[in-house]
């Protein structure tokens, strides 16, 4: 750290997915050597960030990178601004008339101006190496995807399917557990389709990680689309054998209904997803994971009500749940038969109702359970920790005994509520 202190101050600071975060962890080693990095906005620092590299995403509508760049204008007024991620053509009009101070760019552009490779397999992997959590090791192991998805701005940014290596991958992962992470997470825009463009696929790779790395660490799979992940199930299904495993999925099914579905030019049916959260519910105890957009054009009342038919039927123990915004220069946004706002607000209330009772029971079924969890980090009343048990469900545990982040703790689960199992310290 001593060192640290005599180097300008770079502030990176991500939004969105995993994948967007894999690669603002990617910026930080690019810029290591140079500046002091640090994650997220300074707080209260007596030392201004001489630059900021705002990697953000408008997934859901330009406000919150809107509001990332004005906070660091009014933290640092004097630094230079990068901007990357999920930036298109409409966010980055509205953030010129912010500030003309703005430089847009992208991880590979980054990489070259410093020239310093950006790809994960040329970082050397020592110990110290920038990462959001030292315990969490973030690996991207593709980028782009092979869908066309009608509300969707980030494909075109993030463009075709590109899939890093395996063994690429596979040395990445050997470096991060040997650098103490304890958990490591799979991501990319869509992993689902890993591997597509170069002969394999998702659940290949995560057995040849299984096979050559060794150690006291869990995998968790990043996001995948439907119609992929049917091509390759029973394989799939085989990795959540391995204690290494979280025994979790995150399958975005986004609508019940089959006409909404094709609307948004997803390319599965209700019934894929249907058949896909079967066979996935059949594994004890596990956690099943979607995403569901409400309001989008042209959906009428039965649509909706298929969708929380859906729900009902699937019982996903996390749903994110989203209100369409139409995003510029996708087909969805000039698509007629726009949903009233108060429609979606509506719709979007009753289907969370209807899943946070849904959570809730599924929660329930660990009660009773004594398992031996990670420590994640402390919780927001003092004494309390935020822990991950196999499936990947958040356990909140009281303790009179201080816990370290990564420490290894058995617990009896006594109570569940929608979003967090609780936990109290199992009797010696």
């Amino acid at each position: 750290m001593e060192g640290a202190q005599n180097k300008p101050l770079l502030a990176v600071i991500s939004q969105g997915c995993a994948a967007n975060f894999g690669d603002g962890e990617k910026i930080a080693r690019v810029f290591a050597e140079e500046y002091h990095v640090v994650f997220g906005m300074p707080q209260n620092s007596v030392q201004k960030p001489q630059a900021f590299v705002l990697n953000v995403c408008t997934v859901k509508g330009n406000a919150g990178a809107l509001k990332l760049l004005r906070e660091a204008l009014n933290t640092a007024p004097d630094a230079k601004i990068f901007i990357t991620g999920c930036a298109p053509k409409d966010f980055r009009e509205e953030a010129a008339k912010i500030t003309d101070k703005v430089i847009f760019t992208s991880l590979k552009e980054l990489g070259q101006e410093k020239e310093i490779p950006a790809r994960d397999q040329n970082d050397k992997g020592d110990k110290g190496t920038p990462r959001e959590s030292p315990l969490v090791g973030i690996v991207n192991i593709e980028e782009g995807c092979l869908d066309a998805c009608a509300y969707c701005s980030t494909r075109l940014v993030k463009g075709h399917l590109r899939s890093y290596p395996a063994a690429d991958i596979i040395q990445q992962v050997k470096r991060l557990v040997s650098d103490g992470c304890v958990e490591i997470q799979l991501t990319g825009q869509d992993c689902g389709c890993y591997g597509f463009d170069t002969g394999t696929n998702l659940a290949e790779l995560v057995q040849q990680i299984l096979a050559e790395v060794p150690g006291n660490y869990k995998m968790r799979l990043g996001m995948g689309n439907p119609r992929h992940m049917m091509q390759y199930l029973d394989k799939l299904i085989e990795c959540f054998k391995d204690e290494r495993v979280y025994k979790f999925i995150h399958l975005p099914v986004q609508s019940g209904s089959e006409n909404i579905l094709k609307a948004m030019n997803r390319k599965h049916s209700a019934a894929d997803y249907v058949m896909l959260a079967e066979a996935f519910n059949k594994i004890p105890l596990f956690t099943l994971s979607t995403d569901m957009i409400v309001g989008f054009p042209g959906e009428s009342e039965q649509d909706f009500n298929d969708t929380l038919d859906i729900l009902k039927k699937t019982r996903p123990t996390v749903c994110n749940i989203t209100r369409f915004v139409a995003r510029p220069n996708t087909p969805a946004y000039n698509m007629p038969a726009a949903v009233p706002d108060e429609f979606k607000h509506a719709r979007s209330a009753a289907l969370a109702e209807a899943f946070q009772r849904i959570a809730t029971e599924n929660n329930a079924r660990w009660i009773g359970q004594t398992e031996t969890v990670v420590i994640e980090k402390p919780g927001y009343r003092k004494g309390t920790y935020i822990a991950r048990n196999a499936a990947y469900r958040p356990v909140a545990i009281t303790s009179d005994t201080p816990l370290k982040p990564g420490e290894r703790f058995t617990v009896t689960i006594t109570d569940a509520e929608p979003f967090a199992l609780i936990g109290t310290p199992a009797q010696a």
